[in-house]
C-alpha cells in the first residue's frame, strides 16, 4: 500500500481538507461518503486538533445538529491536538484507504477554525477550489515546496510494510504468514507479549505435555526457540536443566520479565508454582512465595491488577473444580487468602477473567464436567463483594476454553467451544456500559473456533491488533492470526459515556454543499420534522421507561409477598420445631424411666437365676437322700427275712429242748 511521505501537522490538514473540514476541499461530495457516526467523530477530532478541548455552551434542544456535533467534541476531554490529528488520519483511512492518492499536496496548509456554532451565519472564508474554466475542480498534480520556494514535481514515496502492518483490513482476522521453524501445534498453553515480542510456553498436544519456550518476533514475523535453562540454585537444577512440562498455565508480563503461574504438570505439587522468565538472561527461576499458596490448579484465570495477580478458580490434580480467591503481592511475593462476600461465580475452570478501572474483577463463562457457563460475575476489589450485573446486548452463547483480551475499556473474547462445537463469533464487551457486540464471525472448522487458544493485545506502530495462537477444534493448531483494531470502536464508546439529553439520542447527519463562491455552507434542516420526530422517540422512550417502571413495581410486590409468606413459613417452622423438641424431651424422660424399670427387672431376674439354681441343687440332694433310704429299707428287710428264717428252722438244739413243731409243719408233715 502506498503511503505518502507528508509529515504531520501538514498531513493532517491535507486529510481535513479531503473530508470538507478544511480549505481545498476537492469534491462536493466528500462528506456525504461517511455515516453519521463516521462524520461527527471526525468532527470532533478537527475541533480538537484545531481549537482544543470543548470549553463552549451546550447547544439548545431545538439544535439537534449542533448538539450531536457538540456531543461528539466534549467527549475527546483533554485529548493533546497531536493525537487528535494522529486519530482524525487514521479513521480517515479506515474508511477511505485511498484518500491520498485523490487529492493534492497544500503548500503550508493551516489551520480552519470551524464555525461558531451559536452564530451559523458567520462563515470563514475558504480559499476557492482551483476550476479548469468549466465550472468544476482540477486536482493539481502533487508537488513539494524547496527551501528556495520553487515547486518541484514529486511522487509517492512507497513505505514497505513489514509485520503486523501487513494487516490491512480492520475488524476481520488475518492469518499471518511467518517464517522459521514453527512450534509444534498445542493448545492450553501460556502466551504474553513483551517488547514487540510473542512469548508461547508449554501447552498440551496429544495428551502430552510441553514445555518448549517459542518467540514470535511481531516486528519481523520470525519464530525462533528460546534454550531456557533454570538458574542455578533452584530447587529442581540439580535433577534437571529444563523447568517441568505443564499446561493450563497462565502467563503474565510484569516489567521486562514474565511470570508462569500454576499449570497441570505430571507430577504435581501440592501448592501453586510460580516461575519467572527474565529474557536478558534467558533463564527461568523458581519463585519463592511466603504465606499460604493455593493448590496446584489449572485453567485457573490470573489478572494483573496494579502489582498483585488475582486467582481464581480452575481445577485441581484430582479433578476437583475451584471458585476460591487468592492474591499474589508481586512486591512482597506474599499469598493472600481472600473472603469475599456475596454469591461467588460456581466453581468452573478454562473460563477468562479481566480487570476494569484497576477495581473492578470481571469473570465470563467457563465449564463444569458436565456443563458451560455464560454467566459474567464482577468483584469489587475494594469491598470484596460478587454481584451479578445486568448485561445489554446481544447475551453470548455458553463457553469454555475460550481466550481474552481487553484493550482500554473493551474485553474482547474470541474461541471456545460448548461440549458440541467451537464458537465463531469473535466478541466484545464495553465494561463500563456492560454492553455485548460482535466483531466479526469466521465459518467452517478454523483454528478461530478452538478451545484452549491464546488471545493477545500488542500495539504496533501506533495500530491496536489482537493476536491469536493454537487451539484446539479436532485437530491441534500452530496458526497464527491477526485482527486490526479499529479506533472507531473506542472513540464512540467514550462519547456515549458522555451525558447527552433525549433530543440528541438519535445523530442527525448535516447535509454539505459547495458553492460557486467557494464557501462551504451547511443546509438547514426542518426544524419542524426533526422535533416532531424527537418528540415521538421522547414519547417512546418515556412510554417504555414507565412500561419498565411497572414491570420492576410489579416484580417488587411479588418479591414482597413472597417474602411475607416466607417468613410465615419460617415462624410456622420454628414453631414446629420447638414442639417437636418438647416432645422429643418427653420422649427422652419415658425412655430413661423405663431403660431405670428395665434395670431393676435384670437385678431381679438375676436373683431368681440364682435362687432357681440353688432350688435344683436341694432337689437334687433331695432325691439322692430318697435313693439311699430306699436302698437302706431294702437292705433292712432282706436282713429281717434272713434272721426270721433261721429262727423257725430251731436246728438240733430245738429238737433237744423239746420245742414242738408249728402247725403248719405239722400240717404239712
Amino acid at each position: 500500500m502506498a503511503s505518502s511521505g507528508i509529515a504531520y501537522p501538514d498531513r493532517f490538514y491535507a486529510a481535513a481538507a479531503y473530508a470538507g473540514f478544511g480549505a481545498g476541499a476537492p469534491s462536493t461530495a466528500a462528506i456525504s461518503r461517511f455515516q453519521n457516526d463516521v462524520a461527527l467523530l471526525l468532527y470532533g477530532l478537527h475541533q480538537q486538533a484545531t481549537v482544543g478541548p470543548c470549553n463552549v455552551p451546550k447547544p439548545r434542544a431545538w439544535s439537534p445538529v449542533e448538539q450531536s456535533k457538540w456531543t461528539s467534541w466534549h467527549g475527546l476531554g483533554s485529548m493533546p491536538s497531536a493525537e487528535a490529528m494522529r486519530l482524525f488520519v487514521k479513521i480517515l483511512e479506515e474508511e477511505d484507504p485511498g484518500w491520498y492518492s485523490r487529492i493534492p499536496e497544500f503548500i503550508n496548509p493551516q489551520p480552519v477554525v470551524d464555525i461558531e456554532m451559536h452564530k451559523p451565519k458567520e462563515e470563514p472564508d475558504i480559499v476557492p477550489a482551483l476550476t479548469n474554466g468549466t465550472g468544476t475542480s482540477s486536482i493539481p498534480e502533487p508537488k513539494t515546496i524547496s527551501e528556495s520556494g520553487s515547486s518541484v514535481e514529486t511522487q509517492d514515496k512507497v513505505v514497505i510494510l513489514e509485520g503486523l502492518s501487513t494487516v490491512s483490513a480492520h475488524e476481520e482476522w488475518t492469518a499471518l504468514s511467518v517464517s522459521g521453524q514453527r512450534p509444534k501445534p498445542r493448545y492450553e498453553h501460556g502466551a504474553t507479549v513483551l517488547q514487540d515480542k510473542m512469548y508461547i510456553f508449554g501447552g498440551n498436544h496429544n495428551g502430552r505435555y510441553l514445555s518448549d519456550l517459542q518467540v514470535l518476533d511481531l516486528k519481523s514475523l520470525t519464530w525462533s526457540k528460546v534454550d531456557a535453562k533454570l538458574q542455578a540454585g533452584t530447587s529442581d537444577s540439580a535433577k534437571t536443566a529444563q523447568v517441568s512440562p505443564c499446561a493450563g498455565h497462565s502467563l503474565i508480563s510484569c516489567g521486562n520479565k514474565f511470570f508462569s503461574v500454576a499449570g497441570h504438570t505430571k507430577d504435581p505439587s501440592d501448592s501453586i508454582t510460580v516461575k519467572e522468565f527474565d529474557p536478558h538472561t534467558c533463564t527461568w527461576s523458581i519463585v519463592k512465595t511466603y504465606g499460604k499458596p493455593p493448590v496446584s490448579r489449572g485453567g485457573q484465570s490470573v489478572t494483573l491488577v496494579g502489582t498483585t495477580l488475582v486467582v481464581f478458580g480452575g481445577e485441581d490434580a484430582k479433578r476437583c473444580l475451584l471458585n476460591d480467591l487468592h492474591i499474589l503481592d508481586l512486591e512482597t511475593m506474599t499469598w493472600d487468602d481472600v473472603d469475599a462476600i456475596g454469591t461467588p461465580p460456581a466453581p468452573r475452570s478454562d473460563h477468562v477473567a479481566a480487570c476494569h478501572a484497576d477495581r473492578y474483577l470481571l469473570i465470563f463463562g467457563g465449564g463444569s464436567h458436565a456443563t458451560c457457563f455464560n454467566d459474567l460475575h464482577v468483584l469489587d476489589l475494594q469491598t470484596m463483594e460478587w454481584s451479578r450485573p445486568k448485561q445489554q446486548g446481544p447475551i453470548p452463547s455458553p463457553r469454555a476454553g475460550h481466550a481474552g483480551a481487553t484493550v482500554g475499556e473493551n474485553w474482547y473474547i474470541v474461541g471456545g467451544g460448548n461440549n458440541k462445537s467451537g464458537v465463531s463469533e469473535t466478541l466484545v464487551l464495553n465494561m463500563s456500559t456492560l454492553a455485548w457486540s460482535v466483531v466479526s464471525t469466521v465459518e467452517g472448522r478454523v483454528p478461530l473456533a478452538s478451545e484452549g487458544m491464546t488471545l493477545l493485545y500488542s500495539n504496533y506502530s501506533g495500530e491496536d491488533y489482537l493476536i491469536s495462537f493454537g487451539g484446539y477444534n479436532g485437530r491441534y493448531s500452530n496458526e497464527v492470526y491477526a485482527l486490526k483494531l479499529s479506533v472507531k470502536l473506542d472513540l464512540q464508546s467514550s462519547t456515549k459515556d458522555q451525558p447527552t439529553s433525549d433530543s440528541t439520542s438519535r445523530v442527525l447527519e448535516p447535509e454539505v454543499e459547495i458553492s460557486q463562491d467557494g464557501k462551504i455552507r451547511e443546509i438547514a434542516m426542518d426544524n419542524a420534522d426533526s422535533k416532531n420526530r424527537n418528540d415521538e422517540a421522547n414519547e417512546q422512550l418515556l412510554a417504555a421507561l414507565k412500561a419498565e417502571k411497572d414491570e420492576l413495581e410489579a416484580t417488587l410486590n411479588r418479591e414482597g409477598l413472597q417474602t411475607v409468606q416466607l417468613k410465615e413459613e419460617i415462624t410456622e417452622a420454628e414453631a414446629r420445631n420447638a414442639e417437636l423438641t418438647k416432645e422429643l424431651q418427653a420422649v427422652r424422660g419415658q425412655l430413661a424411666a423405663e431403660q431405670s424399670r428395665c434395670f431393676k427387672l435384670e437385678v431381679d431376674v438375676a436373683e431368681l437365676r440364682q435362687k432357681l439354681q440353688s432350688l435344683d441343687a436341694l432337689e437334687r440332694e433331695v432325691e439322692l437322700l430318697h435313693r439311699q433310704k430306699a436302698a437302706s429299707e431294702q437292705e433292712q428287710a432282706a436282713l429281717d427275712a434272713k434272721q426270721k428264717k433261721q429262727a423257725g428252722s430251731g436246728g438240733v438244739w430245738g429238737w433237744l429242748v423239746g420245742t414242738p413243731p408249728d402247725d403248719d409243719d405239722s400240717e404239712s408233715s
